[in-house]
């Protein structure tokens, strides 16, 4: 089995914290958000992991630590890690196609901006899974539309009158990716664009049209990390998980004066908290200090010092410094407001 992991893009909605490092590496919860949601998806398969691909960008914003970092996740997963780059965003199906030489056999394509939380048995059988999420509001996204046999017959976004409320969140399965390879390519050569771009979507409605059998895999959570509000909702929801699972979250290594931690919190080796009360759902970064400050459901990253702020749904980036009675804040990294 492979996971192919499309990240190229350059995150704009979750600006200023993409500006210096990738969407897909920002932390939440403690690791960086493509690291969970592959070893999710490693999780659900629950088989042997050969090969992770991961697409990337520009060589220039998406680096030499960048390369390593994913390396070293498809290395812990015991897979072959292949790094292609998508320099011209040309879309989703354009994107795919950059990591050509490793489409092929079964593979699980996964768009690396939401996490999710999945307890199912995938089928198999089928030609393809895209796996879903039952929404209240299915005509805010794309969804699926089934037959009498539960098979998927049709994509159709934000539908105006009800199809289904299966919401396809961006993780597939192919039985053969090599059948979708050959779709997409015949997207390119025939120049078949949707809203600008080459798009997965239509080589898998070219697959759907040849009778391939494609089925729903639905999972019990889906969290986007699209902006710094839905990343800050989602760090909070993730902690929640992790705490439910009894997973340790706050460094034994971490000097405490006169502070309190109310759980849930992720807080890293070498924080310095001072005359503080932290959490819940709060993730810290290594080497941050924070003093005479009130912290709830904020992330604040690496190496950053934080002193006399009150804080609640805040996002502060790497190496800043804040100290400032804002409330609701989203600061990028080496920023500083005094």
């Amino acid at each position: 089995m492979k996971i192919i992991v499309p990240m190229a893009g350059r995150g704009s909605r979750l600006r200023p914290h993409s500006l210096t490092v990738p969407k897909p590496l920002i932390p939440v919860a403690g690791k960086p958000i493509v690291h969970r949601l592959v070893a999710d998806i490693a999780a659900v398969l629950n088989e042997d992991i050969d090969e992770i691909a991961f697409i990337l960008g520009d060589p220039a914003f998406f680096g030499e630590d960048v390369v390593e970092s994913l390396q070293d996740l498809a290395k812990s997963l015991g897979a072959k890690p292949s790094i292609y780059r998508q320099l011209d965003p040309k879309g989703t199906g354009h994107a795919i196609m950059c990591a050509e030489p490793s489409l092929s056999g079964p593979a699980v394509i996964a768009y690396a901006d939401t996490l999710i939380r999945a307890n199912f048995d995938l089928d198999k059988e089928a030609d393809s899974v895209i796996w879903t999420k039952k929404v209240d509001n299915p005509e805010a996204y794309g969804v699926v539309n089934l037959n009498d046999n539960d098979e998927i017959i049709e994509l159709v976004e934000k539908p105006e009158t009800f199809v289904s409320d299966q919401a396809v969140i961006g993780i597939y399965y192919f039985k053969d990716v090599a059948v979708l390879k050959n779709e997409l390519q015949y997207v390119l050569d025939h120049n078949i664009i949707n809203g600008g771009e080459y798009q997965i979507n239509d080589g898998i409605k070219r697959m759907m049209a040849s009778g391939k059998v494609f089925k729903t895999g639905t999972v019990s959570e889906w969290m986007d990390c699209g902006n710094k509000e839905v990343t800050v909702e989602t760090n909070l929801r993730m902690l929640g998980f992790l705490h439910e699972a009894n997973e340790p979250l706050v460094s034994e290594n971490i000097t405490k004066e006169n502070a309190t931690i109310i759980e849930p919190c992720f807080i890293a080796e070498g924080v310095q908290l001072k005359n503080s009360t932290i959490g819940p759902y709060v993730s810290i970064g290594k080497g941050t200090i924070i003093e005479d400050s009130s912290v709830k459901n904020s992330i604040i990253q690496t190496h950053t010092v934080v002193k006399n702020a009150t804080l609640d749904n805040a996002m502060i980036g790497n190496h800043a410094h804040f100290n400032g009675n804002f409330t609701d804040v989203s600061i990028g990294d080496y920023s500083q407001l005094k």
